[in-house]
């Protein structure tokens, strides 16, 4: 098989050895009349090496005749016809001179004949010294021995004797070789082997090797081509494996004929039927050997990278390694037509799946199944989906938060609750985008399943708010499914529907409050409806007054009243209660900011109070005496709780 290589043309090179006998076809003059050509043109035993150099000047890129015509002074190591005849039989493909028919041999024949010249001397052997290492005009050298005669040692394993020596001619002097020299360059060259040869030589490309294999390629890429080769490193394809997930741990895996194939396909898109080295890529589509299929040269600030149909380009580690049937260029990543790109999804878990098999996600998936509505179907569709996936601690942090009704989530087993819980799972959800981290900016708001929107914040990583005032840290993001991506949060999202529901309205505010205690019995003992009115949607003001303050106003009221159980008759319940909705604001959530000093509130009863901001919050009822707002604006789901460390007290008259 003919071995096709690139290699620069020009002259031929020379050294010098001894002669140790002459040949009756050889000039032997003591006045020069010819140059070296015509030297060689006039001696029957070189005129394999006159055919040489015609063949070689048949490139446009080399002209050794006219150059070893010209002025020199030049030395010529100049190999007999029977050195030619010899270096044919050792080449496959290569019968004789005729069969250097392309460009690429041509130049490499004008290498080889470079490397018998050397230029700026003409050396007689009698100049020559034993180990002299003379460099030649290809740029590679050759060393001299004078054991027992004058021998040229090149690249290969066998010397070249000289047989006649110190031939003059006018531009210089040629020695007489039984034996064509040949460069290290020239024996790399004969010696490439197949692109197949070339990946079984490389330690780095062992899992290509076996995919070749595997995929049946070995012919075909055994074959004369030319190929080009984008070589994927074994750590490419062990990144690949990682890709297609636990049932890929091999190429063992690749059993089915629907899978053999996929790896055909896959390996037939690394191939480009031409041969294409480093210098000559270019930006754009380039057609692979795989039918319809394209990759992409894509120009990344001076460097190619390869792109396919995937969103990962391939970086090109090592280039131009040849082989006597194409080139390689070894890449970093395994590329994957659309065909294969499909395949990876496919093999990738849903959302669901992927909730299943993560340990830290367990009570998530519990939630979705305790929902009961639908959503353990709904997302394992094809979606795609954003999910916002709480881990087990946060879901655990949400039923403490729940209080003593919730200790696990099987308690939310009432219809509403059920409902209330199918909402929460509801708002980590976005339907119809798979939303990685890099495709979210900073205050974005992104409307969730729910209906409502959570926002983006960006400020030293990546949180998203929800309705409350505690923001979700993404402790991990961008886990892709086969229907979407997860990131994992460290807090359950509420929205505003379910923070109002879970918030307490002011009587279970009241009666969750230790230092209430003494109002709520007062609610309960006036008997006047109270108790109902402010568990109603409202929404109130109440102005609250400690157990301290109720203390205080019992002992106002002298021994007949120790207790708020000492208003039991009619009367005193009318009087109790009223003295309670003086308490109580009607129709206003109002905040301490709402408040401006010197403003008269009318309260349930009728009555007014006012409001003294002189050195704080103050509240004035009848009695001129000012009660201090010690606790403001503690919110309920129904309005606003105010704690005050004194018993209003209405008008009586």
């Amino acid at each position: 098989m003919k071995i096709k290589i690139y290699f620069s043309a020009l002259l031929l090179f020379l050294f010098a050895f001894t002669s140790c006998n002459d040949d009756d076809d050889t000039p032997q003059e003591k006045e020069a009349q010819l140059n070296i050509v015509e030297t060689a043109s006039s001696t029957d035993a070189l005129s394999s090496l006159v055919a040489a150099l015609s063949k070689s000047d048949e490139s446009p890129n080399s002209d050794l005749i006219s150059a070893l015509s010209g002025n020199g002074p030049f030395t010529v190591f100049a190999p007999t016809n029977d050195a030619f005849t010899a270096l044919f039989a050792s080449l496959d493909g290569y019968s004789s001179l005729d069969d250097f028919d392309t460009e690429e041999e041509k130049a490499l024949l004008a290498t080889i004949l470079k490397y018998h010249v050397v230029a700026g001397a003409a050396v007689t052997s009698s100049d020559l010294t034993d180990g002299q290492v003379v460099t030649t005009l290809s740029g590679e050298d050759v060393s001299i021995s004078l054991n027992n005669g004058v021998f040229v040692s090149d690249a290969s394993d066998v010397d070249a004797q000289v047989v006649t020596a110190d031939v003059d001619a006018t531009n210089g002097i040629v020695h007489v070789i039984n034996k064509v020299l040949l460069p290290q360059s020239v024996i790399d060259a004969i010696n490439l082997g197949t692109l197949v040869e070339v990946v079984v030589a490389s330690d780095a490309l062992t899992v290509l090797e076996a995919a070749v294999i595997k995929a049946g390629l070995v012919d075909t890429l055994n074959s004369d081509g030319p190929f080009t080769v984008f070589a994927p490193t074994d750590t490419a394809f062990i990144a690949l494996l990682d890709m297609l997930g636990d049932d890929y741990t091999s190429l063992d895996d690749f059993d089915t004929d629907e899978e053999i194939q996929l790896l055909k396909d896959i390996l037939l898109y690394h191939v480009i039927p031409a041969k294409v080295l480093s210098t000559d890529l270019a930006a754009g589509e380039v057609s692979t050997a795989l039918a319809d299929n394209t990759i992409e040269v894509v120009d990344n600030d001076g460097t190619f990278v390869i792109a396919d149909a995937s969103d990962i380009n391939a970086n090109i580690s090592a280039v131009d390694i040849m082989a006597s049937n194409g080139v390689a260029h070894v890449i970093d990543k395994v590329l994957l037509p659309q065909a294969a790109v499909d395949f990876i999804a496919d093999q990738q878990p849903t959302i669901v799946e992927l909730a299943i098999a993560t340990d830290d996600l367990s009570l998530l998936v519990g939630a979705l199944q305790q929902a009961d509505a639908g959503l353990v179907d709904l997302l394992g569709t094809d979606g795609p989906f954003t999910v916002f996936a709480p881990t087990n601690a946060a879901f655990a942090a949400l039923l403490d938060e729940l209080g003593d009704d919730y200790n696990e989530l099987s308690d939310f087993d009432t219809e509403d609750e059920k409902a209330m819980l199918a909402t929460i799972l509801k708002y980590h959800v976005v339907a119809g985008t798979a939303a990685f981290s890099t495709d979210l900016s900073n205050e974005q708001m992104i409307t969730t399943a729910q209906g409502e929107d959570v926002t983006v914040n960006l400020t030293g990583g990546v949180f998203i708010q929800d309705a409350t005032e505690t923001d979700a840290t993404v402790t991990t993001a961008d886990i892709e499914a086969k229907n979407g991506v997860i990131h994992i949060v460290d807090k359950v999202l509420l929205p505003q529907e379910i923070v109002d529901a879970l918030q307490p309205n002011i009587v279970e505010l009241a009666i969750a409050t230790d230092n209430l205690s003494l109002l709520v019995t007062a609610l309960q003992q006036a008997d006047a409806g109270l108790v109902e009115l402010l568990g109603t949607e409202g929404p109130f003001t109440v102005f609250a007054p400690t157990n301290a303050a109720f203390e205080a106003l019992l002992n106002d009221l002298g021994p007949d009243y120790t207790s708020l159980a000492d208003f039991d008759t009619e009367d005193e319940k009318m009087l109790l209660a009223n003295i309670l909705k003086y308490h109580v604001v009607s129709g206003a959530a109002v905040l301490s900011s709402d408040l401006t000093d010197g403003q008269m509130v009318t309260t349930a009863l009728g009555q007014d109070v006012t409001v003294n901001l002189t050195g704080g919050v103050f509240i004035t009822d009848a009695t001129s005496s000012n009660a201090e707002v010690t606790t403001a604006d503690v919110e309920a789901s129904n309005g606003v709780v105010h704690i005050i460390n004194k018993v209003l007290m209405p008008d009586t008259h």
